[in-house]
């Protein structure tokens, strides 16, 4: 079927456009169906569900807390991961004689 778009005027061109712009929108509909179809036949066959494999994990990186690896022996609420700039409590633990891996949690 070829369409001769030389010989359409604009109102019909424009109604061309319309209707294939439905057309691709009811296409992609339908092939995303089929993909979630075919992605829940293939974590089926190793014995999970879709909803199981895409839950949400705690990621690592700029918005996650770094874990403590340090305490105060003096003050135990008071931690440090190790990264960035000392705390002076960690200095002083130091100065006394103290060795870094004695603050280890």
């Amino acid at each position: 079927m070829a369409i001769n778009l030389e010989k359409m005027s604009r109102k019909e061109l424009l109604e061309l456009r319309d209707q294939i712009d439905r057309a691709l929108e009811n296409a992609e509909a339908r092939e995303r169906e089929e993909a979630l179809k075919a992605a829940e036949q293939a974590v089926a066959a190793y014995g999970f569900s879709l909803s199981e494999l895409t839950v949400k994990t705690p990621r690592s990186g700029k918005n996650s807390k770094a874990r403590a690896k340090y305490r105060n022996p003096a003050d135990p609420s008071q931690t440090w991961t190790g990264r960035g700039r000392k705390p002076k409590w960690v200095h002083d633990a130091l100065k006394a004689g103290a060795d870094i891996t004695d603050l280890e949690i």
